[in-house]
């Protein structure tokens, strides 16, 4: 039976922790990205440290992705271990295939109710055939065929991937892979991807890799932090970035340590970062605030996962934004950020780097698992001159007031070692030269200039990505925009339209431009995964939304798919 041909294609490969899927998922992207599609890979496993199970969830399309599609092509399953934990993750239906070892145990309930066709391949069996082989690279080679990527493709990152380990490894791989391809050829047809424009100047890059990359060229050069999930890659790709560049990254005791190991990094004058999730940054918000106090620019980003408390530390949601917008003591403006998309962790981290120096003052990025444990084939995004660039004052007097009240609310900042430039930079409020003071004059002076660097500063356009016109307004923001830009893209097909805003900058808050974005707008859909409806509530508390106003927030684990947000503006009353 011949294939039938599609623009893209999902697959999901499962197994137990070591047998090896999240390998061969990420092989698959790149043979996709080589041989010129783009490709999107997200990842799936428990809450175990070591083993558990798992699953790579990969799409493959001749356009760009930014989200899964609602429903998956194909499975297969090295082993059926504890795959129905995240049953629901993997919806397929009467068109799909389920492909399974039959040695690899009882096929779960919740898997089989999907209706899926399901058949067998004796991979493990076939593996044990060719001296090293692994049944991972064997599913590879089966998958890759049944989707039409050509074998020259996948052994070829085969070999750049394994070489390291030799090659007898390269060769036990590449002979399962064509193993794999041969007994596919007995297996029920899936969709076959049609022809790709090859571009040689795609990425494959995960969101993580992208804000460590962002930070480097916002000129970050030291880095303290301590690993935590999902940020943890964040760190391990700095740690070798940096030192190319001449910077260090140092792994501290704890994130109290970390944020304020980074203060001390960003005040001796150097730009400094620090990476966690949710609980360290709940750790972290005094120290943050000192940084505001005191005037001192540091970046922090957070890859949220969801909570809370320890939460479901492999699992995405969107549920850190109140602790980021109202976590710390005191009138403390400060900066949010989010990416609106796994390429945009690159410019936005960047961003979030010119802005903390640019303002003296701390700059949150909120990312989440669903972007920064991510990977994709991407455009390779463009080059922005974003670098950081803090105001040193051209001269020292006998008067120099580190915290001057200026028209722009940024006084400017000496480096230690300039003559006659020390000063005290603590917590407590302070005169302009920077003395204790509990004078309510001084107090409100203080906050006034700190409040307007922020607010009188010119963000331009980056606040937001807006797209399209129409009465019906989408609000969105972080990694919901992938599924929603799906969404409305097939709106759009079937001769409907609706205005996509993606909300960039979350604090401080542009009611201007925000009242600009929403002109000609009757209706509003808020799209959010929280439970509490926190983006919603931020948007009322600090907006003006039209009367007519509906909310889909929905908490992690299960992502937000583009059916479900065309469902919410088909039936809109």
């Amino acid at each position: 039976m011949t294939s039938e041909t599609t623009q893209s294609v999902s697959i999901v490969m499962t197994g137990s922790g070591g047998a090896g899927v999240m390998t061969a998922g990420s092989m698959l992207l790149d043979a996709a990205g080589r041989a010129g599609y783009y490709a999107l890979m997200t990842r799936s496993s428990g809450p175990q440290i070591r083993g558990g199970e798992a699953a790579a969830m990969v799409r493959i399309a001749t356009h760009p992705v930014e989200s899964h599609t609602d429903r998956y092509d194909m499975l297969v399953a090295i082993d059926w271990q504890n795959v129905d934990r995240f049953a629901a993750e993997i919806p397929m239906d009467e068109a799909s295939l389920m492909v399974g070892d039959p040695k690899g145990g009882e096929l779960p309930k919740k898997i089989v109710v999907t209706g899926a066709r399901q058949a067998e391949l004796p991979m493990k069996a076939l593996a044990k055939e060719i001296e090293g082989g692994r049944p991972n690279m064997l599913i590879l080679g089966a998958v890759a065929s049944m989707i039409g990527l050509p074998e020259q493709v996948v052994t070829e990152v085969i070999e750049r991937n394994l070489a390291r380990k030799g090659q007898a490894a390269v060769d036990a791989s590449i002979a399962c892979v064509r193993a794999g391809a041969q007994a596919a050829a007995e297996l029920p047809p899936v969709p076959q991807l049609a022809p790709a424009s090859a571009d040689s100047t795609r990425w494959s890059i995960t969101g993580n890799q992208a804000a460590g990359l962002g930070a480097v060229r916002g000129g970050v050069r030291f880095v303290a932090a301590y690993p935590i999930t999902p940020g943890t890659e964040v760190l391990e790709w700095l740690a070798p970035a940096l030192k190319k560049v001449g910077g260090v990254l140092v792994q501290a005791e704890d994130e109290l340590a970390s944020v304020t190991q980074i203060i001390g990094g960003s005040y001796g004058g150097t730009p400094s970062l620090t990476a966690t999730s949710g609980p360290g940054l709940a750790l972290m918000m005094e120290s943050i605030g000192l940084a505001v106090a005191s005037e001192t620019p540091i970046v922090i980003v957070d890859v949220m996962r969801g909570g809370p408390s320890t939460g479901i530390p492999t699992k995405s949601e969107q549920s850190d934004l109140n602790i980021a917008v109202y976590g710390l003591h005191g009138d403390a403006p400060h900066i949010v950020v989010a990416p609106t998309s796994l390429g945009d962790c690159l410019f936005t981290t960047q961003w979030a780097v010119h802005l903390a120096e640019s303002l003296q003052t701390a700059a949150i990025v909120l990312s989440d698992q669903s972007l920064g444990q991510s990977q994709a084939i991407i455009d390779r995004p463009a080059d922005v001159a974003f670098l950081a660039k803090r105001e040193t004052p051209a001269e020292i007097g006998e008067d120099f007031k580190r915290y001057a009240i200026t028209a722009s609310g940024v006084s400017p900042m000496p480096i230690p070692g300039m003559t006659g430039g020390q000063y005290t930079a603590d917590g407590l409020e302070h005169t302009e030269s920077g003395t204790p003071s509990s004078s309510d004059t001084d107090h409100s002076a203080q906050m006034d200039k700190r409040l307007r660097k922020l607010t009188s500063f010119n963000y331009g356009d980056h606040w937001a990505d807006i797209d399209g016109d129409g009465e019906t307004a989408i609000l969105t923001w972080g990694s919901t925009s992938g599924p929603v830009t799906e969404a409305l893209n097939r709106v759009r097909a079937d001769g409907g339209n609706a205005r996509l805003i993606k909300i960039r900058l979350l604090l401080p808050v542009q009611p201007e431009r925000f009242a600009a974005a929403l002109e000609g707008v009757k209706r509003v859909l808020i799209i959010e995964q929280t439970h509490g409806q926190q983006f919603y509530r931020y948007l009322r508390a600090h907006y003006e939304l039209p009367d007519d106003v509906q909310v889909f927030a929905k908490p992690g684990p299960l992502p937000i798919r583009p059916a479900e947000v065309v469902e919410r503006l088909a039936n809109w009353s």
